[in-house]
């Protein structure tokens, strides 16, 4: 499985390209924003939209999710039915921060854990990782050691827990138990910044280090 990370909005969130390599079937994962640099960029490494994943109900996310699922004729998957509340909620955190209006909806399919999705021929796995938010899920792929990690872990930090529902000792359970277990070589792409390893911040984040 290869990918491509765009940067989109100004909050500069991270949404990602993932594809089959033998396909060129792709996922769009947490399409925040500026839908057209999205569709370019799929267009320039010639993938097939296959499916738009979310990895929690924030707006510089999920932003840009009905256009593309429209354009492309694509569902919405994810995250867990726990973030419901927030896609109610849209129009209220386009208002917040900023944002063109978007309307509220509900992706085609919740997410479960121990649950997966197809992307071409290949597989992830869905692991819910609260804390973030309730409903927050993390996309991993077994034979790549990737990990879609959202807003839970960033390169020396951690999510935000104080946006409403979030829960702090829910958030470094997710990382020590259901993340860092999968082992040190992993790579992951988190919401926003830089990627790191599963190894590198069990070693040195100060928050979830030791």
């Amino acid at each position: 499985m290869d990918f491509q990370i765009l940067p989109v909005t100004d909050f500069q969130q991270n949404c990602t390209l993932l594809w089959c390599e033998r396909t060129r079937g792709a996922a769009i994962v947490d399409p925040g924003g500026e839908p057209d640099r999205i569709a370019a960029l799929l267009s320039q490494l010639a993938l097939q939209p296959e499916r738009i994943l979310l990895t929690h109900g924030h707006l510089d996310h999920v932003g840009a999710s009905v256009e593309l699922a429209r354009r492309y004729s694509i569902p919405i998957e994810g995250p867990h039915p726990d973030d419901a509340f927030l896609f109610q909620s849209l129009p209220e955190q386009c208002r917040m921060f900023g944002f063109p209006p978007i309307e509220t909806f509900e992706p085609d399919r919740w997410l479960q854990p121990g649950e997966s999705v197809a992307v071409g021929d290949e597989t992830l796995a869905v692991i819910h990782c609260p804390g973030h938010t309730p409903g927050h899920i993390v996309f991993y792929h077994a034979g790549s050691q990737l990990a879609q990690v959202g807003d839970v872990l960033f390169r020396g930090s951690i999510g935000r827990t104080d946006f409403p529902r979030g829960n702090h000792r829910q958030l470094i359970d997710s990382i020590r138990h259901r993340l860092f277990p999968l082992g040190d070589e992993v790579r992951f792409i988190p919401g926003h910044g830089p990627m790191s390893t599963f190894g590198k911040e069990r070693r040195s984040n100060p928050f979830v280090g030791g």
